[in-house]
C-alpha cells in the first residue's frame, strides 16, 4: 500500500517531494524508537511541516487505505512509534515552534515537536518551568509526552503530563481537528483529556499542546544519601512520605546502577553504597528548610550511611546529571539492556526488589534498577547481549515476569513508557476480555478502520490466548513467536 504510486504522488503534490522519503537509506533511520530489539524499516516516511499538511497526510492515507504511525523524537522504549508493513510513518519533527507563552495564565501553546525542555526554557525569564522532567527532556517531544503520559523525576509532586495538560488539538484518522480540553479553565461535556492522553497515536494524532506552567521554587534542596541495605532505602522512601513531606523529586538507584552513572557523569555518588536516594525538596523559604531538617534526621533514623547537601545549584544540577543520564549510562555494563516500566504501591519497594534480585539470578541475567521512588514506578534494566542467540528472549521473558509481579502486588505494567508493542503481552495479565473489549470499543469510535497505529498499545483476545498458552508450557515459546500485531 505505501509503494502505491497513487498515494506517492498525491503525497507528493501535498508535501512536495523533499518531505515524502521512499529510499531505504532514508527511511533505515526510523526502523525502530528506542526499544531497538524490534526494527522494521518503514517504505515510506512523510515529514509535514503544518497542521494543514498533517490533515492533508491523514485525508490521503484514509481514501487510499493506508495505516498511519504517528512519530515524535524516538526515545520512546514500548515499540510504540515501530513502523507496520504497509503504512506510512507521518514524522513530527518539523511542527516544532513555540506558538505562545503566556505568563499571565501561565500557560504554554506549543506545536507536537517542541523538545520538553524547550518549554521550560522559553518559561524561565518569566520565572515559570513546565513540571514533567523524563530523562529524555533535552530530546523528548511534548507530542510524545501526551502519548505516553511521560513523567520524569518531578512527577510525585507536580504530576505526568496529563496533570499538567490543559488543552490538545488532535487531528482525527480522516484528517478532521477537534480540542479536547480547554486553555480558558475546567471544558463543557465529557472531560476526554485523560483519555488522550497515553493513547499513544491509537485516537489521533496530536497536532498542537496547551501545557500549565508553575511557578519557579522560592527555595530548592537536594538530599543525596548512601545506603549499605536496598531495604532501609526503600524504607526511607516510605518514612518521607508518611511524614507529611512531599518531595519534589524522590529518586533510588541500586549499586549497580550508581556506580554505571557515577563512571559516566562523575557526579559524585558514594561508590560504596548498595543503594542511592536523591530526595529534591522545594517551596516557600521556611518550609523546605523546616522539611530540610526533618528529612535528613530521617534518613540518618533509616539507616543512611551518608548524607549530602548540594551546596549550590551547580552541585545540586551535577547530582541529578547521574540520575538523568542513568538509562545511557547502564550500556557500559553491557552490550545490550532491556527497559522495563512498572508501577507498585510504595509499601511493596522491598519487598520487589528482593523478588526482582532473586529472579534475575534464576533467569541468569543481570538488573540495575532506577526508579521513581516516590510514586512507585520502577524501571529494572536488564542487561544482556543481544549476540547471544537466546539472550534477547531471556530478557523478555524475565520483563514480562517483572511486570507480573507489579501486578500481583497491586501495581500495573506501565508509568509512564507506554504498552506499544513491548507490554501487550503483560497486558493480558492485568486486564480480562471484557475490559480490553471495552478499550477497543473506545478505539472504534475514533479509528472506525483501525488504520491508526495498529497493533499498539491494546492486545487482541487471540494475542492474549497465545500469551496464556505461553505461561501454561512454562514460557518455553519464544516471544518472538508470538503475534505482534
Amino acid at each position: 500500500m505505501a509503494t502505491d504510486p497513487a498515494l506517492l504522488r498525491a503525497l507528493s503534490e501535498a508535501l512536495g517531494s523533499d518531505s515524502v522519503l521512499t529510499a531505504p537509506e532514508s527511511c533505515i533511520a526510523f526502523e525502530c524508537d528506542a526499544l531497538t530489539a524490534h526494527r522494521r524499516t518503514p517504505g515510506l516516511v512523510v515529514l509535514p511541516a503544518s497542521t494543514a499538511e498533517v490533515q492533508s497526510v491523514l485525508r490521503i492515507a484514509a481514501a487510499h487505505e493506508t495505516p498511519v504511525v504517528a512519530r515524535g523524537a524516538g526515545t520512546g522504549l514500548s515499540g510504540g512509534a515501530l513502523p507496520v508493513e504497509g503504512g506510512l510513518l507521518l514524522v513530527l519533527s518539523k511542527l516544532n515552534r513555540i506558538l505562545e507563552i503566556d505568563p499571565v495564565r501561565r500557560l504554554a501553546r506549543v506545536q507536537p515537536g517542541v523538545t520538553n525542555l524547550a518549554i521550560s526554557d522559553a518559561a524561565r525569564p518569566h520565572g515559570l518551568f513546565y513540571a514533567p522532567d523524563p530523562s529524555s527532556q533535552v530530546a523528548c517531544t511534548i507530542g510524545g509526552n501526551v502519548a505516553e503520559n511521560s513523567g520524569g523525576v518531578h512527577c510525585l509532586k507536580y504530576g505526568l503530563t496529563v496533570h499538567n495538560l490543559l488543552e490538545v488539538r488532535l487531528a482525527t484518522c480522516d484528517g478532521e481537528i477537534v480540542t479536547i480540553g480547554s486553555a480558558h479553565g475546567e471544558a463543557p461535556g465529557l472531560s476526554l483529556l485523560p483519555l488522550i492522553t497515553g493513547s499513544e497515536g491509537m485516537l489521533g494524532v496530536v497536532v498542537e499542546v496547551t501545557v500549565r506552567l508553575v511557578p519557579l521554587p522560592e527555595r530548592v534542596e537536594l538530599l543525596m544519601a548512601g545506603f549499605d541495605d536496598v531495604s532501609r532505602c526503600a524504607g526511607a522512601v516510605g518514612r518521607i512520605v508518611a511524614a507529611g513531606i512531599v518531595p519534589a523529586g524522590l529518586e533510588m538507584m541500586d549499586g549497580p546502577a550508581l556506580r554505571a552513572a557515577e563512571a559516566f557523569a562523575r557526579c559524585g555518588y558514594p561508590l560504596d553504597a548498595t543503594a542511592l536516594l536523591l530526595c529534591e525538596l522545594d517551596g516557600l523559604e521556611h518550609d523546605v528548610a523546616h522539611q530540610l531538617r526533618e528529612v535528613e534526621s530521617i534518613l540518618r533514623d533509616c539507616g543512611a550511611t551518608s548524607v549530602r547537601v548540594a551546596v549550590d545549584a551547580a552541585e545540586r544540577a551535577r547530582m541529578w546529571s547521574g540520575r538523568k543520564s542513568a538509562f545511557p549510562a547502564v550500556g557500559r555494563l553491557a552490550p545490550d539492556y532491556y527497559c522495563m516500566d512498572g508501577t507498585i504501591p510504595r509499601r511493596h519497594l522491598a519487598n520487589v526488589l528482593e523478588r526482582i534480585a532473586a529472579m534475575s539470578r534464576e533467569a541468569g541475567l543481570s538488573v540495575a534498577n532506577v526508579f521513581h521512588a516516590g510514586d512507585g514506578n520502577l524501571h529494572p534494566l536488564i542487561l544482556f547481549d543481544a549476540g547471544k542467540s537466546d539472550d534477547l528472549e531471556r530478557a523478555e521473558r524475565l520483563g514480562a515476569e517483572i511486570l507480573e509481579l507489579c501486578v500481583a502486588v497491586g501495581g500495573t505494567v506501565t508509568g509512564e513508557h507506554g504498552v506499544g508493542v513491548e507490554k501487550l503481552g503483560p497486558m493480558c495479565s492485568q486486564f480480562g476480555p471484557a475490559e480490553l473489549e471495552a478499550f477497543h470499543a473506545i478505539k472504534r469510535v475514533f479509528d472506525p478502520t483501525g488504520r491508526l497505529n495498529p497493533g499498539k498499545a491494546v492486545p487482541t483476545l487471540a494475542r492474549c490466548a497465545d500469551y496464556g498458552a505461553m505461561r501454561v508450557h512454562g514460557g518455553k515459546l519464544p516471544f518472538s513467536h508470538l503475534p505482534r500485531f
